[in-house]
């Protein structure tokens, strides 16, 4: 079976930057899932492994504008920690959070953390930078009705509900 829109792919994979070093792999974990066509992965991503079956490896380097963007200065935040999402109980400066916002859950690193806010730089801690993924494509399947209603992947790597 070929990735194609709607499908759900499940794969493994190794972020790397510009110099070569590994900034995030799921090795050593369980494959993520996505569903493809509803822009759940970096388009492209997408782009690179439409077309692909399970087996398959891709390698595909992004510039900043087609991965998380250039960096924007002067783009910090004091944000309420009630609208961190899951944040660990500890927060420290350096530590990268997910925040709720009015176009959804964003990434961003903490700059320095109070009482209630924390200040935040909310560039994506990957913007600026060329990206070298790596992908092998574990499984290719159809999605379900229910994935396609919701636009996501469930079960082991996807969203869990």
């Amino acid at each position: 079976m070929q990735v194609s829109s709607g499908m759900i792919v499940t794969f493994h994979y190794t972020l790397k930057d510009e110099a070569g070093l590994e900034l995030e792999t799921n090795r050593d974990e369980a494959p993520q899932a996505c569903m493809i066509g509803r822009r759940n992965i970096l388009a492209g991503l997408e782009a690179a492994i439409m077309d692909k079956t399970a087996g398959d490896s891709v390698h595909v380097v992004l510039p900043p504008e087609q991965a998380y963007g250039k960096r924007i200065e002067d783009s910090q935040h004091r944000v309420p920690i009630k609208h961190l999402v899951d944040a660990p109980k500890k927060l420290k400066a350096g530590q990268i959070v997910h925040i709720n916002t009015k176009e959804g859950v964003r990434n961003a690193r903490i700059i320095k953390v109070g009482k209630f806010n924390v200040d935040i730089d909310a560039n994506h801690p990957f913007a600026g930078q060329t990206l070298a993924f790596d992908l092998d494509i574990v499984e290719v399947r159809e999605s379900t009705p229910e994935e396609r209603a919701h636009g996501h992947a469930h079960g082991a790597g996807g969203h869990q509900h």
